[in-house]
């Protein structure tokens, strides 16, 4: 064991010589997805296939949200009678949750990161903490207190995803949006606010958006602007990403511009308006002005830079409302679209439109991943964007030039009154699709005659189809749907090969229009309504496995090398209607974790398959897929893992729920013994 750790440490330091102040190449994770490339991706090498089942837990801290001090706004104590948030969360409104359970609690999703031998993160509240990497002793909390202003947009629990790091080699600092849509800066060592930055270390990132109002609500009672994934810093400018309602009863809505911030001073040095106004570039894609009043598109996931190239890439969503686009008829640029922008001044360099005048909550849910590839011969500085509906679209990213063909191809018409559904969507020619996409009788549940029958009379009073038929007043049977293909987990890329491991899921939505309920004072035609799902007797599967997969795919070619069930889905096997059927891995035991990549192994979370059947952290082998090791977890994961170095020692590091409703989920690092 003394060997492999000399020679982890002499391997960081090797690299160090040529890499950044500060990069996984030195044994750290300064941004969310290890470096701006999103690569999520770390050279270490001393926790490998023939060790992992050693892997034992160094430390465990629970979340602050479970021992949090709260105050109302005006400075009194909530209720005596409430020990932690989840108890005062409950007493305010006990029947808010759905399951029962307080917005905190499974939603600890943030990467944390590590700089200097500190790990940062922050928590579904908005709060921010740092800990020492080798011992979990926490350093410092920030809370910015936005859970005082509501809950969280398009949110039943609060939801953050992390922070970023910057320093110009003498001062450091940590970022992060808060729930109410403020931009936070705390001195690193510290955790206190910045007092140069902003107004005392917070910018109100909703000043100067048209028709926006801190403090205004969606329909179902949640703010209507926050912050829930982490800005990006490139060059000094801190750009932060936005979550912006879809939830609306009125066609007006506040438009997610994109902006750059100085990373000292807080002041805006440029705005890129993702919906242009009349006269700019794009306002030709929105009909009878519908562009002077639309609003959302935004990045609402995390984004990706290459900092040589002086670009930043902005994964863009829908335009609200989600599913029903009478209202902003057009193509609507620059919604559901990869933007590339010089970075110094918000300048757009090229984009490319993934979907057409969206109807299906298609945003591209995760940043894009950068990496250098090599095809028929040529060296190419590409960018990958994963979608929900489980394309790869491939570009240049110096020039947005499509690395294989991109055809546009017939789709289904709309036949929702006022609706003009595009007659065609862009289709790329490689990759092929990394999920399941549409519906046909032939997709449903096959593993007896009975179950088939069963999943073909549970679809007859919807419509279906291929990929991208509409909305509609029957009910359409959406496949993947919005929680499926990949999302905001996004992919790993490893940059010796350039594969790249893609995790997704076999999910359906139905996506039902009708007229809006007169009571909610709405200007819109129709909207998003409740109805029904198909249903299987028993929690069955409506269509055939696997549920949830890793793909891994050479993007030196664009082939799919080999693709894995994530999980043996235990849960559906385990069906008495099932018993003694030999069925396959069927995956579906994952959460929206991300993959983490080492230059030993994948590193991908389970929900099942642990020494008492309880969740795990697996590493598979990245040249064939196959399950190499896998060791226990006190929760389930959360977050995606990440992975760092401390006195020679590496380390992994991911956020797990607690093991009943009540418990406060925890940052737990792994380590050898």
């Amino acid at each position: 064991m003394v060997r492999t750790v000399v020679a982890a440490a002499c391997l960081v330091t090797s690299l160090a010589a040529q890499a950044p102040a500060h990069s996984t190449a030195t044994g750290e994770w300064p941004t969310y997805g290890g470096d701006l490339a999103n690569s999520k991706y770390s050279p270490l090498d001393q926790i490998t296939a023939a060790n992992f089942a050693s892997l034992q837990v160094a430390w465990r801290a629970k979340s602050p949200d479970g021992f949090l001090s709260l105050t109302q706004p005006d400075g009194s104590e909530w209720s005596a009678d409430s020990k932690t948030i989840f108890d005062e969360l409950n007493r305010l409104d006990p029947k808010r949750w759905r399951d029962g359970r307080p917005p905190f609690v499974q939603n600890y999703k943030a990467t944390p990161l590590m700089v200097g031998g500190t790990l940062y993160v922050n928590t579904p509240s908005s709060v921010g903490a740092a800990y020492d990497a080798r011992t979990g002793a926490l350093k410092w909390v920030h809370n910015p207190k936005s859970y005082e202003s509501g809950t969280t947009t398009m949110s039943l629990r609060w939801n953050q995803r992390g922070v970023a790091y910057w320093t110009d080699g003498t001062e450091e600092r940590i970022y992060w949006g808060t729930g109410d849509g403020y931009l936070i800066a705390v001195n690193a060592k510290t955790g206190r606010p910045v007092p140069g930055f902003g107004a005392n270390g917070r910018v109100d990132l909703m000043d100067g958006l048209p028709r926006a109002k801190r403090g205004t609500r969606d329909y179902l009672n949640a703010l209507t602007y926050s912050v829930q994934s982490p800005p990006i810093v490139v060059k000094d400018i801190v750009i932060t990403p936005a979550a912006i309602s879809s939830l609306i009863k009125t066609k007006e809505q506040i438009p997610g511009w994109i902006r750059g911030f100085d990373a000292r001073t807080g002041q805006v040095r440029w705005t890129f308006r993702t919906v242009p106004a009349k006269g700019e570039f794009g306002s030709e894609t929105w009909s009878d002005g519908a562009n002077e009043y639309a609003g959302k598109v935004t990045v609402w996931t995390l984004m990706s830079a290459d900092e040589a190239l002086g670009l930043v890439y902005l994964p863009t969503n829908t335009t609200a409302p989600d599913y029903y686009g009478a209202h902003r008829l057009g193509n609507n640029l620059f919604a559901e679209s990869v933007v590339a922008l010089d970075v110094q001044t918000g300048g757009r360099v090229w984009h490319f439109q993934t979907v057409h005048h969206g109807l299906w909550d298609y945003d591209n849910p995760a940043a894009p991943n950068l990496l250098d590839i090599t095809v028929n011969g040529t060296r190419i500085k590409a960018l990958a964007q994963l979608t929900k509906q489980g394309y790869i679209f491939t570009f240049d990213r110096v020039t947005g030039k499509p690395v294989w063909p991109i055809d546009e191809r017939a789709v289904p018409p709309s036949d929702v009154p006022g609706e003009k559904a595009s007659p065609t969507q862009p289709v790329p020619s490689k990759p092929a699709p990394f999920e399941h996409q549409g519906v046909t009788v032939d997709d449903l549940v096959d593993f007896t005659p009975e179950l088939r029958a069963m999943a073909v009379k549970a679809i007859e009073p919807f419509k279906y189809g291929p990929l991208y038929t509409p909305p509609s007043v029957q009910g359409t049977i959406a496949r993947p749907g919005s929680t499926g293909g990949g999302n905001w987990q996004g992919a790993a890329v490893d940059p010796a090969t350039g594969y790249m491991y893609v995790p997704s899921r076999n999910a359906f939505a139905i996506h039902k229009l009708g007229p809006p309920d007169p009571a909610l004072g709405s200007n819109l035609l129709y909207m998003q309504t409740a109805g029904r799902n198909p249903t299987m007797p028993e929690g069955l599967p409506l269509f055939k496995p696997p549920y949830s997969r890793i793909t891994a795919i050479d993007m030196n070619t664009g082939d799919h090398v080999w693709m894995v069930p994530t999980g043996n889905g235990d849960r559906i096997r385990n069906n008495p209607r099932l018993k003694g059927l030999n069925l396959p891995p069927l995956g579906g035991d994952s959460t929206f974790s991300g993959p983490l990549l080492t230059r030993t192994v994948l590193i991908y979370a389970l929900t099942t398959g642990g020494k008492a059947g309880g969740p795990r952290l697996v590493a598979y082998d990245k040249a064939t897929g196959k399950e190499l090791a896998s060791v226990d977890l006190p929760g389930a994961a959360i977050g995606t893992p990440m992975t760092y170095v401390v006195n020679g020692k590496q380390y992994i590091a991911i956020t797990v729920q607690g093991r009943t409703p009540t418990d406060v989920p925890e940052l737990v690092a792994l380590t050898l013994p």
